[in-house]
């Protein structure tokens, strides 16, 4: 069932870590710290299923007990990452909406970056670390799906690690409805900042609403469609003891595909959260991958490249193709001075001009005449 996806799969996830990464050089040069983390978050999130979708194709060995355990903690934090950065984007939307705590000076800026780091990057951290108190073993490995981490499913579990997409998801919500207000309320002030804003337009303003709010449509109802697939696919177990959450941590549970298929709710958690990730590099893609400024750069790189085989643009072609790249080079005229010697000015004249000729003439003079 899942071999079905084997080549699709691999391609579109190493895909969406390429298209995520295009539009990071600009978006880092406007300061916009939360739009990085999201392409950070979903492209690292893309390169690890790609990664698991070609080292376990058709096998559930253990190759790479280390790569395990980094390949779960980045499913875990991008859980939690991708979400907060959607948080930090809309946070930050409803402060240019307000027309002010926009950063304009480097102090803001510094501070802004910071604020944005510690909710995308400390936070999922501490979430990841907090997922250990129900990890009940180091992890799993699926065939044809590679490394998946293993949360035994307790209620400590659904505040630990199931809750937070959905909390994020709220806040995300408020801050949404927030700015969508302030906008209605403070259109004119709204567009004489952005008229004086360089390094955001309304084009970028309302494409980072639509990506915010697609975020926030996705994320409430797919946490709580997973809370329910893993709570149906596994049953709920009580909380005993930490001993007994935690016995035989070290194990490796190993399942090939003839197994684990069998039971067709886990099938359908695994693969959405896969191909989530997928879906949000693409969704990011499809917003900014196409604007004015993303065809301004394919335009330059393409060009760049295509200059090292000996293409250039049509007008730089027809401009060496003319007389100007084909002329003799400029003489320098020669301008008579107060003194004997001559002041060199670079100005181009024709040699048969009447006016270069009598120059020439007073500089022989010159030089026959006694100083």
């Amino acid at each position: 069932m899942t071999g079905l996806d084997y080549p699709l799969y691999p391609i579109f996830a190493f895909l969406g870590f390429v298209v995520t990464l295009i539009p990071l050089p600009w978006h880092l040069q406007a300061w916009n710290s939360g739009t990085c983390y999201y392409m950070i978050w979903a492209a690292l999130s893309c390169l690890n299923q790609f990664i698991n979708s070609i080292v376990w194709h058709n096998n559930a060995i253990n190759w790479a007990p280390i790569w395990c355990d980094i390949s779960i903690r980045i499913m875990l934090g991008a859980s939690v990452g991708i979400p907060a950065a959607s948080l930090c984007i809309n946070r930050r939307l409803y402060n240019i909406a307000k027309t002010h705590a926009v950063a304009l000076t480097d102090e803001a800026k510094r501070r802004a970056i910071l604020i944005d780091t510690l909710i995308c990057v400390l936070f999922p951290m501490i979430v990841v670390a907090l997922q250990y108190v129900v990890q009940g073993h180091r992890f799993d490995i699926y065939e044809d799906i590679g490394c998946y981490p293993f949360i035994y499913n307790t209620l400590p579990a659904f505040f630990l690690s199931d809750s937070w997409p959905i909390i994020i998801g709220l806040v995300s919500s408020v801050y949404c409805g927030l700015s969508l207000k302030a906008f209605y309320l403070r259109r004119a002030q709204f567009t004489r900042f952005l008229k004086s804003n360089k390094s955001l337009s309304a084009s970028r303003y309302f494409r980072l609403m639509a990506l915010a709010m697609a975020e926030i449509l996705c994320t409430i109802p797919l946490a709580s469609f997973i809370i329910w697939l893993n709570s149906a696919a596994h049953p709920v177990e009580p909380w005993i003891s930490w001993e007994n959450v935690h016995y035989d941590f070290s194990r490796v549970m190993q399942y090939p595909s003839v197994l684990w298929t069998t039971n067709y709710l886990l099938v359908v958690a695994i693969q959405l959260t896969r191909w989530l990730v997928v879906f949000c590099a693409f969704t990011f893609f499809a917003f900014f991958g196409f604007a004015a400024e993303a065809r301004k750069n394919y335009g330059i790189a393409f060009w760049w490249v295509a200059k090292i085989f000996g293409f250039y643009p049509a007008r730089l072609q027809q401009r060496m193709n003319s007389n100007e790249f084909n002329r003799a080079p400029r003489v320098p005229a020669i301008l008579p001075s107060a003194t004997s010697f001559p002041l060199y000015v670079v100005k181009e004249r024709k040699h048969n001009s009447p006016l270069v000729l009598s120059w020439q003439h007073s500089l022989d003079e010159q030089k026959t005449s006694p100083v």
